[in-house]
């Protein structure tokens, strides 16, 4: 039996990246999906791909009633709601604390954030009729460390782990579990659409990124909208019935230390600043085991 058997799901940004492979995966762990999204010509497709396991809803999660209203459709369509993946997002306003107009700061926050509570707001009480649920949200390694993405997005993915923890405290009691995943350097189109290109060509950006960027990880390869998706059908399941509350990090490895720990062909900051490079500190470290063995 597959483990999400009878369960009903909604997914925002459902139409591509990490919101389309999680839809996948939920259809094939046995859910049906509404699938929310701006992206009409791609969920509508969806929705036709999976027939009677999946809907699609228009849905900007900037405007509060259409989130509600995907959410509704769930009850509506399918009799009820278990699981949600508040995913929907993109780049937001990009510079430094300086640059960053005010404006730009508001908007990022209430399309990362805002919508993330205003998503679970509006599932709650049908969860709460359902006897519980599984309420996911997308951080991101952005909202656990600096340097992996603009100053406005990096806060609010931050916030969002925050509010993770607070939301799964007031709502334990309704056996509502929410947890966050902090996806590393996944290969969608968020990273073209942030620097303005147009759909199609971000697509294929994701595309080159999925090729070219895997020595930057310590697994070796990029992550894959997969790869987050069996993340989301874990928590969402009953394996995961004792996790509540936390963020998972899913990134290939690539914040568990700078390169030279994982790497052996990179430089440690500490010979750079020594001036010592590699073949210098390879002939000490030799020396000195055969100082050692001596």
């Amino acid at each position: 039996m597959a483990r999400l058997d009878g369960k009903v799901a909604v997914v925002t940004g459902a139409a591509s990246g990490i919101g389309l492979g999680t839809v996948e995966r939920l259809v094939a762990e046995g859910a049906r999906v509404v699938a929310a999204d701006i992206q009409d010509e791609k969920g509508e497709a969806l929705a036709a791909r999976f027939k009677d396991a999946v809907i699609y809803r228009h849905c900007d999660v900037m405007d509060e009633a259409q989130i509600k209203a995907a959410i509704d459709a769930a009850v509506a369509e399918f009799g009820g709601l278990d699981i949600l993946f508040n995913n929907a997002g993109a780049g937001g306003a990009m510079g430094g604390v300086e640059e960053t107009e005010i404006d730009g700061i508001r908007r990022t926050l209430d399309l990362l954030l805002v919508s993330v509570m205003a998503g679970t707001k509006y599932a709650t009480p049908h969860m709460k009729a359902r006897g519980g649920g599984s309420i996911i949200n997308t951080a991101s390694i952005a909202g656990t460390e600096a340097g992996w993405g603009p100053i406005a997005y990096s806060t609010a993915k931050g916030a969002v782990i925050h509010f993770t923890r607070c939301a799964a405290a007031d709502l334990s009691q309704y056996k509502i579990r929410i947890n966050a995943i902090c996806p590393g350097f996944i290969a969608t189109s968020i990273f073209g659409a942030t620097l303005g290109m147009a759909r199609p060509v971000a697509d294929q950006m994701a595309a080159l990124i999925a090729e070219k960027g895997g020595p930057m990880q310590p697994i070796g390869r990029v992550g894959a909208p997969m790869d987050i998706a069996a993340t989301v059908a874990f928590l969402a399941s009953d394996d995961a019935g004792f996790i509540t509350g936390t963020h998972i990090i899913v990134d290939g490895g690539i914040t568990i230390g700078p390169r030279h720990a994982w790497d052996k062909t990179a430089s440690s900051p500490f010979l750079d600043a020594l001036g010592i490079d590699q073949e210098q500190a390879e002939a000490m470290r030799v020396a000195m085991a055969a100082q050692q063995k001596g």
